[in-house]
C-alpha cells in the first residue's frame, strides 16, 4: 500500500483559485470583444505597463532584435527549431491522405487539410520562454498553415529579442508584443487590426489557459492546459537523491502553483531526495519560484512495487512523466496517461522543453487522460469526401439508405435516396409525401 512522505494543496484551494481566475477572464474577453483594440490597449497599459501605437512588430524591429542575439544564440535556436521541424516532417508523413473504393463504384476518401490561420502564444513575462515558438509555429508551418500569427508579452519593458528571433526564424507571418488574456482574446476573437485566427496554440499562466478555454468552441485550441506539472518516478537502481532532487526543482522553477511528484519503490530514497531537495534551494538562483512550488505544490510517495507506480502514475495523469528506474520500458510498456515520457537518466525534461525536438506543449490536470500534447495533426483538419461513380452504385446504396430513414421517421432524408433509385436505379419509386421505402413500392 502506498504512502505519501509529503502532500500538496488541497483540491478547495485549488478550486477557489479557478473560481477567481474565470470570473476575471469572463470580464476581460468581454470587454475585448466589446470595444476592441481600445480595450486591448488599455489591458496591455494595465498589466504590462506596455504602450504603442501598433503592437504589430515592423520587419525593422525583427530584424533589430536579432541583430542583438550573438552568432551562438542563433545557431543555438536553429539547431533546436531544426529537431522540431524534423520530428513535425516524421509526424506529418505518418498521416496520409486516403481514397478507397469500399464496394463497387463507391469512392470514399479522406484529406488532411491546414488550418487557415493558427495563433501562438509564446509566455515572456517571468522568463523568455523562446522554446515555445519552436513548438507552436515550427509545428504550425510544417502541417501547411498559411498564416502564423504569434504573440508574447515585452519582458523587461520591451519585446524579448530572443523570443522574436524565434518567432522569425521559426517562420511566423504576424509577430505581436502582447501578452496576458488581451493577447489570447485578440488573437481569438478579433479586433480592427488584429484579423482572428481559427486555432489558439501555446502554453501560458492560469489566466491565458482559462481564456483559451473559454474561447473554446469559437476557435479550436490545441488542450486544457493548466500550471507545469512533473513527476519523477524512480528507483535506488536507476536513479539518486541529486538527480531526483535536480529533475524535481528544474519544473517546480516554473512557478509558484507548478506541481512537482516524486514517486519511488524506496523509503531512503524519498527521504533523502527531499534532502536534496532543501539543499539546493539554498543555492538555485530561481529558489524563490522553486520553494513556493515546492512547499505548496510537492507531494513524495512511496509504492509498494513498479506495478502500483504505474497505477499511481495513470491516477495522476502529469505532463511531463521522467522514469528513473532498473527497467524504465516497463513504465513505456504498462503506462497509458500521460503528457511525455522521458526515460531513463540520460534524458530529461529539460530535453524535451527546449531542444530534443518532440513538442513541449502538453496536457495538465489529468487531461492526459484523453489527450496528448501539441503537434503537426493539431492544425490539420481530417476531412472526408465521397463519390459515386455509377448509377448501379448510386441505386444500391440508395435503396439501403431509404429503409433505413424509414426506420428513423425521416421522410426528406429518405427521398433524398428515393429520388436516385428512381433516377439512375430504372426504377418506378413514387414520392407519396412520407418515407417509402424503396423495396417496399
Amino acid at each position: 500500500m502506498a504512502f505519501h512522505l509529503k502532500l500538496g494543496t488541497t483540491t478547495e484551494a485549488k478550486a477557489s483559485r479557478d473560481r477567481s481566475v474565470r470570473h476575471i477572464v469572463e470580464e476581460v474577453l468581454a470587454d475585448i470583444e466589446a470595444r476592441g483594440d481600445d480595450a486591448v490597449r488599455e489591458l496591455s497599459i494595465k498589466y504590462d505597463q506596455w504602450d504603442r501605437e501598433s503592437y504589430r512588430l515592423t520587419p525593422a524591429e525583427v530584424q533589430e532584435c536579432i541583430a542583438q542575439l550573438t552568432a551562438q544564440d542563433l545557431k543555438d535556436i536553429e539547431f533546436a527549431q531544426a529537431q522540431v521541424r524534423n520530428f513535425a516532417r516524421i509526424q506529418r508523413q505518418s498521416l496520409a491522405d486516403v481514397e478507397v473504393e469500399t464496394v463497387p463504384g463507391v469512392i470514399l476518401g479522406h484529406r488532411n487539410v491546414p488550418l487557415n490561420a493558427a495563433g501562438c502564444y509564446v509566455p515572456g513575462g517571468k522568463y523568455p520562454l523562446l522554446a515555445s515558438a519552436h513548438m507552436s509555429v515550427v509545428t504550425a508551418k510544417v502541417a501547411g498553415v498559411p498564416r502564423v500569427v504569434t504573440c508574447a508579452p515585452p519582458f523587461q519593458g520591451k519585446p524579448s529579442p530572443a523570443i522574436v528571433a524565434a518567432q522569425a526564424l521559426a517562420g511566423a507571418d504576424e509577430i505581436y508584443c502582447l501578452g496576458g488574456i488581451q493577447a489570447i482574446g485578440a488573437m481569438g476573437l478579433g479586433t480592427r487590426t488584429i484579423a482572428p485566427v481559427d486555432m489558439l496554440v501555446g502554453p501560458g499562466n492560469a489566466f491565458v489557459a482559462e481564456a483559451k478555454r473559454q474561447l473554446f468552441g469559437r476557435v479550436g485550441i490545441d488542450l486544457f492546459a493548466g500550471p507545469t506539472e512533473t513527476l519523477i518516478i524512480c528507483d535506488e537502481i536507476g536513479c539518486d537523491p541529486e538527480l531526483a532532487a535536480t529533475d524535481l526543482l528544474g519544473q517546480a522553477e516554473h512557478g509558484p502553483d507548478s506541481p512537482a511528484v516524486l514517486l519511488t519503490t524506496s523509503t531512503h530514497l524519498a527521504r533523502e531526495t527531499i534532502a536534496e531537495v532543501e539543499r539546493l534551494l539554498e543555492i538555485l538562483p530561481t529558489a524563490e519560484h522553486a520553494r513556493r512550488a515546492w512547499e505548496a505544490h510537492g507531494e513524495v510517495i512511496v509504492a509498494e512495487s513498479d506495478a502500483e507506480m504505474v497505477a499511481i502514475a495513470d491516477r495522476i495523469a502529469s505532463e511531463h512523466v521522467q522514469v528513473m528506474t532498473r527497467d524504465p520500458d516497463y513504465f513505456l510498456e504498462n503506462m497509458t496517461n500521460y503528457g511525455a515520457l522521458f526515460l531513463g537518466a540520460r534524458t530529461n525534461v529539460s530535453y524535451g522543453d527546449k531542444v530534443i525536438g518532440t513538442n513541449h506543449t502538453l496536457p495538465t490536470r489529468k487531461a492526459a487522460r484523453y489527450t496528448g500534447g501539441l503537434w503537426v495533426g493539431k492544425f490539420l483538419k481530417t476531412c472526408t469526401y465521397q463519390k459515386i461513380l455509377t448509377d448501379e452504385a448510386s441505386a444500391m446504396i440508395g435503396e439501403y439508405c431509404s429503409r433505413l430513414c424509414a426506420l428513423e421517421g425521416f421522410a426528406g432524408h429518405g427521398e433524398q435516396a428515393n429520388i436516385r433509385v428512381r433516377r439512375f436505379g430504372h426504377r418506378n419509386v413514387p414520392y407519396a409525401g412520407r418515407v417509402e421505402p424503396a423495396d417496399a413500392i
